[in-house]
């Protein structure tokens, strides 16, 4: 494994799937026991493994390929270091989803098969490059052209209006965002709001995302738009994985009209390691993971 690494997560069910982006070999490795804590609906760590110990001497027995095609690397845990796990590729996954019966493995399957083909898979992978790109140093900060960019970036080639402001109203949950015929006037309102605090920061952010400005993918780009201003004001950044889904989504509905909540959340995840790339890749997976639907 080299320096190189990326470490990615995905989400099936509310649950983490750890995989790692093998560089020489050009392709992702999934954490083992991650999927079967997801076929079998396990949350104990021990009996996850204790059930893969047993299903690997039941295929080593049946002279089974998935057995010899595992690997191993190190994976990071919940306590923050790296430990050897058993990780299997693309088609080790789907050959350890066919050992589990019913239609949660089917499901698992078809979900672990497409999710890299849809919009939201396309556009997540650009999302990953953008770290690696010199494009991110020439992003405008905190301006609604900036936002373009990083919007035009993750979604152009897979939505027409990529990077182009709404000309039609929407609206999400009974929630009117801002009216089509004003918004040019309201995203220069926006733009000229002061960001050299964290208060100041966290109420521009609400701000655009009651304008909401693309038809599609405004939460995504936004997110990065808000780290942006946070890195180069604050020299800091949001730890995402420390902001619940659930939680973050009900402070961003109260936000519109009390943005306390939403506050005290992204100020307790902050940090200063603005320049790690595993930071970076992680906010992505969190990112997208609060976009999927329920």
């Amino acid at each position: 494994m080299n320096s190189n690494t990326k470490i990615s997560i995905r989400f099936f069910d509310d649950r983490e799937v750890r995989a790692v982006w093998d560089e020489e070999n050009s392709k992702l490795w999934f954490s083992v026991l991650d999927i079967v804590a997801v076929l079998t609906d396990q949350d104990d760590y021990n009996k996850t493994r204790n059930y893969w110990k047993y299903l690997k001497t039941k295929l080593k027995k049946q002279n089974n390929e998935l057995v010899s095609t595992t690997n191993q690397l190190k994976l990071i845990a919940k306590d923050g270091k790296r430990y050897l796990t058993d990780v299997l590729d693309y088609e080790g996954i789907i050959a350890l989803g066919k050992q589990f019966p019913g239609t949660k493995a089917n499901r698992f399957i078809e979900w672990f098969t497409y999710s890299d083909e849809s919009i939201d898979g396309k556009s997540k992978t650009k999302a990953y490059a953008l770290f690696e790109t010199s494009f991110i140093n020439n992003i405008e900060v905190g301006t609604t052209k900036g936002l373009q960019q990083i919007h035009a970036y993750l979604f152009g080639g897979l939505y027409e209006f990529a990077g182009q402001i709404r000309q039609k109203n929407i609206s999400k949950g009974g929630f009117q965002f801002a009216v089509a015929q004003f918004l040019g006037n309201t995203l220069k309102q926006i733009e000229q709001m002061p960001e050299s605090t964290f208060e100041e920061i966290v109420d521009k952010y609400v701000e655009m995302n009651l304008a909401h400005p693309f038809m599609e993918g405004n939460g995504r780009s936004m997110r990065i738009w808000l780290d942006l201003i946070f890195k180069k004001q604050l020299k800091r950044c949001v730890d995402w994985s420390k902001i619940g889904k659930k939680e973050y989504l009900n402070a961003m509905v109260k936000s519109s009209v009390d943005s306390t909540e939403l506050k005290g959340l992204l100020e307790n995840a902050l940090t200063d390691e603005i320049n790690s790339r595993e930071m970076f890749l992680k906010g992505v997976d969190y990112s997208y993971y609060y976009e999927e639907n329920e």
